[in-house]
């Protein structure tokens, strides 16, 4: 299929050199998509259906037989031999089971070693004397250890999580899922499924996928393009709105009030707080004729505008307009005839351009969010009814900034320039836009989002659990509220594929703590995994607890798969130097595993999201201790122990958490 479409001549079909590029690019695409994987069969299930799908059930009627892959595979005569895993003929491989067989005979499940076939297991999901029995193929795909970036999940998809991947396109879901529960998984591969499903409309509107750091886009980023989709952007919230330089932090209460959804209102008073009452005619000279729109009546078209709540932009482009409209009216009752050229001649007309500055002045959204922060009263004067006076003084700059270049922005404050500027004027939308790890987004952040998704809709993936900022989501309904989709259906997975069983059980002690009334995982690993709680015995500071978490990780390199060292990111600088000092070689998160150097070195600020074959935790304790509440100190120590697939080292040499006894 690929040889095909590199064969492909071009020359003689296009119009114009720009038709040629645009063809081009089109059949690079097509032969990128088209990649072979060394390690990924083309295929990894069969289904033998009892009856042709569609055709009548008569009795008699012959079945059919369909082999199930990543891909569509079409021979030489371009009949197919591999079925899409998206395509409706494929689902049975995933929901059907002994209660429903959904008229399939035969499933087949293929095992590969190295992209070559090793096994298979069958299930005649229709013989009512077989046992119903869990599949080993599974078990092992899932418990396979990872090395680089995530792979796609197609083989393993579970019947809960196919309902969700293949969701219509009109609706928002919402995915509460605990660690290891395949959120992640489940968001991308309806993003695949969408494009699958709805490839046209998609192409025109575009799809996005969110993620909470560059090292966690870098680790997923292989996923769709491995299932041949190459069209899908990725971003962080701050790469979205990055409308100014962010040089500087805020502290957490200035953070928490400018994350705050009540910033949208404050915002909107400063902005139309620019609109003045006319008192003043505005007189037009055409020719020898003067025209002459009195004061009462601009004010009846400046309160009908902001009547209408259209954007701020909008409206001061539609003033001069209605301006030269009411001009035109005193011209058809003076008995002239102007058309639409005329109306066009008066809106550009310098005394209506005076007025609409006078009226309707531009606004620079960076420049409003400057001023807001750097003057007391401007901001008191907008804020009143809304901020309380401590709130204000949390978010005024002590030092306020000369100009927008100067200023020491924050991430808190991008955000709030990128809700005036879509006051002004209407951010664009896409069609669809996979949020992960939702629950670290502020109210003013969900907004940010949710301006992108305005026409679209949207799969939000989170876990409150893990919420590790101090304006975590507290409920999903809230979060889809501030993201415009309050209609969102939200859906819980809480079968852990991922997490082994003696693992998830321990984090899990820290529920109660963090996250009271969410059901805990229950891992379906037939695979205890490894786990052990090391207490490093005796004065072991410095050089020598260090060397006891080195011997750690060396211990666990000796098995077949990744390792993570997880530690509190003050700890990071003294840990690095002890691995380069053992020899040991490490990479930073997001950074791709090899068969050479399997071992990364990761701040338990930027382990959300990523997962590792084994994991060596340091110092439960100091992960806790370097937040700034103790709440969020567990959140963030649940996420750390919850990175392991297949063993787990806690070395701690301070007394543990109380909560993890």
């Amino acid at each position: 299929m690929r040889a095909d479409v590199e064969a492909l001549d071009i020359r003689d079909v296009t119009a114009n050199w720009v038709n040629a590029e645009v063809l081009a690019r089109q059949i690079e695409d097509r032969i990128k998509a088209l990649a072979d994987l060394s390690d990924t069969p083309l295929f990894f299930g069969r289904l033998d259906y009892l009856h042709a799908p569609g055709a009548d059930r008569a009795e008699g009627a012959e079945g059919e037989q369909f082999y199930i892959g990543r891909r569509h595979v079409h021979d030489g005569d371009g009949d197919p031999m591999v079925i899409d895993w998206r395509a409706p003929v494929s689902q049975p491989f995933y929901q059907a089971s002994k209660k429903n067989p959904m008229d399939i005979a035969l499933r087949r499940r293929f095992g590969y070693t190295g992209g070559e076939l090793t096994a298979y297991e069958d299930e005649h999901l229709s013989d009512p004397a077989e046992a119903d029995t869990t599949s080993k193929l599974l078990q092992r795909e899932i418990e396979r250890p990872r090395v680089g970036p995530m792979r796609d999940i197609v083989a393993t998809i579970q019947p809960e999580q196919d309902e969700i991947v293949r969701s219509g396109l009109s609706g928002t879901v919402c995915v509460q899922g605990g660690p290891g529960t395949g959120k992640t998984a489940v968001g991308l591969h309806r993003v695949a499924y969408l494009l699958y499903a709805h490839r046209e409309r998609l192409a025109r509107t575009g799809t996005l996928v969110i993620g909470p750091n560059r090292s966690f886009l870098r680790y997923i980023e292989q996923v769709l393009p491995a299932l041949g989709e190459l069209t899908v952007q990725q971003a962080t919230v701050d790469d979205l709105v990055a409308r100014v330089e962010v040089r500087g932090t805020d502290d957490a209460p200035a953070a928490l009030v400018k994350g705050d959804a009540r910033m949208a209102q404050v915002l909107r008073r400063a902005l139309y707080s620019h609109v003045t009452t006319p008192t003043e005619a505005v007189v037009v000279v055409r020719g020898s004729r003067r025209w002459r729109v009195p004061a009462y009546e601009l004010q009846e078209i400046v309160e009908e505008l902001l009547r209408r709540g259209i954007r701020y932009g909008a409206a001061r482009e539609a003033l001069p307009q209605r301006i030269a409209h009411a001009v035109l009216v005193q011209m058809e009752r003076a008995g002239e005839a102007p058309d639409d050229r005329v109306q066009d001649s008066v809106a550009r007309n310098a005394a209506v351009k005076a007025a609409v500055k006078a009226i309707w002045p531009q606004v620079d959204p960076a420049k409003l969010v400057l001023r807001l922060l750097s003057d007391a009263d401007f901001l008191a004067a907008h804020a009143e009814g809304i901020l309380t006076e401590e709130e204000q003084k949390a978010i005024l700059w002590a030092r306020p900034a000369r100009s927008v270049k100067s200023a020491k922005w924050s991430a808190a404050d991008a955000v709030l320039i990128d809700e005036a500027a879509d006051l002004v004027e209407r951010t664009s939308s896409l069609g669809h836009v996979v949020l992960d790890e939702a629950q670290d987004l502020s109210p003013m952040q969900y907004r940010a989002v949710g301006r992108r998704c305005t026409t679209g809709s949207a799969t939000v993936l989170g876990d409150l659990a893990q919420g590790t900022t101090p304006w975590a989501t507290r409920t999903w309904e809230e979060a889809l509220s501030h993201l415009g989709k309050p209609e969102g259906v939200v859906e819980e997975l809480t079968a852990g594929f991922r997490v082994p069983t003696d693992v998830i059980a321990y984090a899990s002690r820290l529920l109660p703590h963090i996250a009271p009334g969410l059901t805990p995982v229950a891992s379906v690993r037939e695979n205890p995994g490894f786990f052990e709680v090391r207490a490093i015995e005796g004065e072991a500071e410095g050089a020598a607890r260090d060397a006891a978490v080195v011997a750690a990780c060396a211990e666990l390199l000796r098995r077949e798969g990744s390792t993570g060292l997880i530690a509190a990111d003050a700890r990071i600088p003294a840990l690095a130097e002890a691995l380069t000092a053992a020899g040991l070689t490490y990479l930073s998160p997001g950074e791709e595993t090899t068969a050479e150097t399997r071992l990364t070195l990761v701040p338990a600020s930027l382990a959300k999201g990523l997962e590792y074959d084994y994991v060596v935790l340091d110092e439960p304790r100091a992960v806790v201790d370097g937040e700034p509440d103790e709440r969020t100190g567990l959140r963030r120590l649940y996420v750390a122990l919850t990175r392991a697939v297949s063993g787990l080292i806690v070395t701690h040499s301070a007394p543990l958490p109380a909560q993890l006894a």
